[in-house]
């Protein structure tokens, strides 16, 4: 098993920066690949970034390319996701995800466990 512990979240003013940290105990992180995913009121969840096992391979939704910013460190069971120019359409809840095996996915159904989320809110 694996917890996943969201933190960071927060309200914001459009061009506003976050970032997002998520605490991971229980099997062992630095095998894991892991996403983070979010979800706006009445829309599907979405893909927003994933990194591998290592750290060496990121991947991002091309609606936040350029200016977020996934990073992990094993030594602290810890992925982030730093949050820059924010816009008012970015605000969601923001799910960490860990995925069995060391590659990274966009994929929500292939990660297998999930943290709570924590709310961001960017306003105009």
């Amino acid at each position: 098993q694996v917890q996943l512990v969201e933190s960071g979240g927060g309200l914001v003013q459009a061009g506003g920066s976050l970032r997002l940290s998520c605490a991971a105990s229980g099997r062992t992180f630095s095998d894991s690949a892991m996403g983070w995913f979010r979800q706006a009121p009445g829309k599907e969840r979405e893909f927003v970034a994933t990194i591998n096992w290592s750290g060496g391979r990121t991947r991002y939704a091309d609606s936040v390319k350029g200016r977020f910013t996934i990073s992990r460190d094993n030594a602290k069971n810890t992925v982030y996701l730093q949050m820059n120019s924010l816009k008012p359409e970015d605000t969601a809840v923001y799910y960490c995800a860990a995925k069995r095996g060391p590659y990274g996915s966009s994929d929500d159904s292939e990660y297998d466990y999930w943290g709570q989320g924590t709310q961001v809110t960017v306003s105009s």
